[in-house]
């Protein structure tokens, strides 16, 4: 393998464990938005979003286990 082959790896799986990170993120800004314009479906739109990415991120994590294993 070469250095590059290696390079490529490392960024693949960092950009597949960002995906629950990001949808963290995306529900957070969603939550705060609907607080801010009194947008109660917003809001619950928003804490479901959060919900789903520590839940992806839950699932990425123990697929990297059984990768590893």
């Amino acid at each position: 393998m070469t250095e590059n082959e290696g390079d490529k790896d490392h960024k693949h799986g960092f950009k597949d464990s960002i995906t629950g990170l990001g949808q963290k993120i995306i529900g957070e800004i969603e939550k705060l938005a609907g607080v801010v314009n009194a947008d109660p479906l917003a809001q619950a739109e928003g804490e479901f979003n959060v919900e789903v990415g520590e839940i992806r991120e839950g699932l990425e994590e123990s697929e990297k286990e059984e990768n590893k294993g």
